[in-house]
């Protein structure tokens, strides 16, 4: 059964887990049709993607309607989404911008590049938490594949847990979908997912 988080007549915020597909694997039920059962729906529609390895807000529109306009703004990038990830790395700045265009690089990785002909644009804080141990509060400005862990590795901090981009291992990859912010129909949301046991920090109060 999912986490519901909000359920609107027109859409539907979920906590996603970390380690669960938002694509269908082989043999497996889809992450669409199990949550179209469990809300007694015959169809949802699936509004953006997170990383198997990514926890957090994931939205679903209830209707054809919804559906595209709720995409339209995904495209637009006028949805404003907060992540919160951990780094046990000293980065080379702790604020500020990291930008440049993305290209695939090994093992289904990516790398930066100087290039900024359609870059991957992400603004970003970090907190010290303890020694060797720091929280990244990371906003996407767009929506390329693995641009927050590229982001990340390029600051020298890759995603504790990440071990694809050079992160220390660990019980999970802590990258988390926080909030997600849109305004829809005159009204503005606010949809917050909490972090699981597994994260050491749980108040994020100062945030």
């Amino acid at each position: 059964m999912w986490e519901i988080l909000f359920r609107h007549p027109d859409f539907v915020a979920v906590n996603k887990p970390c380690g669960v597909s938002v694509h269908q694997e082989e043999g497996e039920v889809s992450l669409t049709q199990t949550l179209a059962a469990q809300l007694g729906l015959e169809q949802v529609w699936l509004l953006h993607r997170l990383d198997k390895l990514t926890s957090g807000v994931l939205l679903f529109a209830l209707n054809q309607q919804s559906a595209s306009e709720l995409a339209q703004q995904f495209a637009a990038k006028t949805m404003r989404k907060t992540y919160l990830a951990l780094a046990t790395d000293k980065p080379s700045k702790k604020q500020g911008w990291i930008k440049g265009d993305m290209e695939k690089s090994r093992r289904g990785a990516w790398k930066l590049t100087r290039g900024m002909e359609n870059p991957a644009v992400t603004e970003f804080g970090s907190h010290s938490l303890e020694p060797g141990l720091r929280l990244f509060v990371l906003h996407p400005h767009t929506g390329k594949t693995h641009q927050l862990r590229v982001a990340m590795k390029s600051l020298g901090s890759p995603i504790l847990g990440d071990t694809l981009y050079g992160g220390k291992p660990a019980s999970r990859m802590f990258l988390h979908a926080w909030k997600i912010k849109f305004d829809y129909q005159g009204q503005t949301f606010e949809i917050v997912a909490s972090l699981s046991e597994e994260w050491p920090l749980r108040n994020i109060d100062f945030l």
